[in-house]
């Protein structure tokens, strides 16, 4: 379950379940929960999976296994993935060095077993690897008016300037870490990460103080990320590799030490990854998997469609053919085939602009 569940079940939310994992779906009236957050600010509980490494060794050994590269020094973090030997994406991470630690931040569901795994590999290597999952909360604030929320309600400490970079510092004397987000949802972002048994504080707190806020729960996170054009992993990046998704800022590709470096080098030097991300604007909505066409031939399949409250219409995201001219296609709603045309992404320009807007090798 989710580490504030009394908190989202006193506040009307209405839960459902992900990954064994119980988060709240949404507290009522989403789609205008879904514009409060386009103009001003919202609060919604980040559902990551936590590692903590140690060791003397915690710092190569990340670093070895993962796209990017991690960094040396304590307040930065990075965006990476784990792929298999065929650079197929298995996880995606973020990795932060708070220090004498590593924070690792995982999708919902995936700590233990990421856990399991890294313990296997350490070998003779001074790395120790515990799950922190129900030990810290993350709050993920969102909004053109993210920085003042922060900057109302955060002491000891200004609102970090930068990309996944940190900070330490008080909100209600309860000692927080405060990250400048990469921004998912195509506006400003920051998390909030504090302990579990202190969150509730920090959360109402987020919320009525300083400047006001709403929180958010899934369905809201899936309409302003499709709107935003950021993959997900669920949906879009699990078992497909980084070059078909354009998803550049999660892989360092001078590095030749992690697993699936080989062939997402090698497809990326060639520039002929198997298919490309892209935005459709349909007549209706359609369900992921539904097949893409063009000229009756299929030519790729939805990944993740939402009715846009920003855009009063359906949106998808889809995966097709690389070459592929995106108008005048259909898509497959209810057995039969309605209209879509390829739109730009992002499809709603926010405050911010997300990191993993999809970018092809020219």
């Amino acid at each position: 379950m989710t580490v504030l569940e009394p908190y989202h079940a006193e506040h009307g939310a209405v839960f459902d379940e992900r990954t064994g994992r119980r988060l709240p779906r949404h507290y009522g009236r989403p789609e205008r929960t879904h514009l409060a957050v386009r103009n001003a600010v919202g609060i919604t509980e980040m559902a990551y999976g936590v590692l903590v490494v140690t060791g003397e060794d915690r710092l190569e050994y990340v670093d070895n296994a993962v796209s990017n590269r991690v960094p040396d020094a304590d307040g930065e973090g990075c965006y990476a993935l784990l792929c298999d030997p065929q650079g197929r994406i298995e996880h995606d991470l973020y990795v932060y060095n708070a220090g004498e630690r590593l924070l690792v931040f995982a999708p919902p569901g995936h700590a233990e077993g990421l856990a399991a795994e890294w313990r296997e590999k350490t070998f003779i290597q001074d790395v120790a690897i515990d799950v922190a999952t129900d030990e810290m909360a993350v709050l993920g604030v969102h909004g053109p008016n993210a920085t003042e929320k922060i900057a109302s309600v955060l002491n000891n400490a200004g609102a970090p300037e930068g990309e996944l970079v940190f900070d330490r510092g008080s909100i209600h004397d309860v000692g927080v870490t405060v990250i400048a987000g990469d921004d998912p949802t195509g506006e400003d972002s920051y998390e909030v990460v504090c302990a579990a048994d202190e969150a509730e504080t920090v959360l109402d707190t987020l919320i009525v103080h300083g400047q006001n806020a709403i929180p958010f729960g899934t369905r809201t996170w899936e309409t302003l990320t499709l709107e935003a054009g950021t993959p997900l992993f669920d949906t879009e990046l699990e078992g497909r590799l980084p070059n078909v998704l354009g998803l550049r800022n999660a892989v360092d590709f001078e590095k030749g030490c992690f697993v699936g470096q080989e062939v997402i080098s090698r497809v990326e030097n060639r520039g002929q990854p198997s298919g490309r991300l892209v935005g459709l604007r349909c007549e209706a909505l359609p369900e992921p998997g539904a097949a893409v066409f063009a000229d009756d031939r299929s030519v790729g399949e939805v990944t993740r469609a939402v009715e846009s409250p920003s855009l009063e219409a359906p949106i998808a995201l889809a995966v097709v053919e690389v070459d592929l001219e995106v108008a005048d296609l259909a898509v497959r709603v209810d057995g039969e085939e309605v209209g879509a045309d390829g739109a730009d992404l992002p499809f709603v320009e926010g405050s911010g602009r997300s990191a993993r807007l999809p970018a092809y090798a020219e």
